[in-house]
């Protein structure tokens, strides 16, 4: 897909003010589900955030009732929508939007208002700072699909709430709610629904009145202190889940899904 500019976006708002960037997933009739055009424009959003600068903060979240439920599976697995399916295809190097949004410069926010599932759950983890409502929950479900996760869950969620707690939510796919999320750190705070956007504007404009120079060194400390290479770890994570595209586990869980009923995995 082409370079595309945050004027041209169709699945995600994009606004500065104030010096805080604001990127809104808007697919609210899909639950803010990912298709490619969608992961598209979250790259293009990050990398445009990065280089403005007028930019200091950024808020990443959803338009109501979810913050994103990951990726679309109808569309992208059966071609609904117009699309084609998705075909398999072995790449090397790590996610693109996902590199975008760890690679952006500027502080960045995950104000998360509703269910933040499977590549959602990771978007809000490649966040340097989670707020969230008291309506959102968060689950890596890629299990449940016969899949691994992206470089969120398998770098940075071991970071923030530990390696034990991360096995847990990873090898079971099992949902938290958010009260759950702020008592192992996931989240940093869990307010009122309709708070959630005053509360993490109100700590973006904080953050945003330092300097933007030693915010963008601050950050940068953090990720070489907190966190491995993504590059490295989300070039091999994408080769297995590309391995794992074409085995008849991921088949049944994608079925298992569409037909509303647990998936029954045979190992192949």
């Amino acid at each position: 897909m082409a370079r595309i500019e945050p004027a041209d976006f169709t699945c995600t708002l994009y606004a500065v003010r104030d010096h805080i960037c604001t990127i809104t997933l808007n697919r609210p009739e899909r639950r803010n589900a990912l298709n490619p055009t969608a992961y598209a424009e979250i790259e293009a959003a990050f990398r445009a955030a990065s280089a403005d600068p007028e930019v200091r903060c950024v808020v990443v979240t959803g338009a109501d009732p979810a913050f994103c439920s990951g990726e679309d599976v109808k569309e992208m697995m059966t071609g609904e929508g117009g699309g084609a399916p998705r075909p398999v295809r072995v790449r090397h190097e790590a996610t693109p939007a996902a590199m975008a949004a760890l690679d952006c410069e500027k502080p960045v926010i995950a104000a998360v208002n509703g269910a933040a599932v499977g590549w959602g759950m990771e978007l809000a983890l490649y966040a340097d700072i989670r707020i969230a409502s008291e309506q959102a929950r968060f689950a890596e479900l890629f299990i449940k699909r016969g899949l691994i996760c992206d470089v969120g869950g398998l770098l940075r969620l071991p970071a923030i709430v530990g390696p034990a707690k991360a096995a847990e939510l990873l090898y079971t796919g099992d949902p938290i709610d958010a009260a759950e999320a702020g008592r192992i750190g996931l989240v940093s705070r869990v307010v009122p629904h309709a708070e959630l956007m005053d509360a993490a504007y109100a700590l973006a404009r904080r953050i945003a009145a330092n300097s933007p120079l030693a915010l963008r060194y601050m950050k940068e400390g953090l990720r070489k202190t907190s966190y491995g290479d993504p590059r490295e770890v989300g070039g091999w994570a994408i080769e297995v889940i590309y391995r794992l595209f074409q085995t008849e586990d991921h088949r049944e869980g994608v079925r298992s899904f569409l037909e509303k009923r647990e998936p029954v995995f045979v190992g192949r």
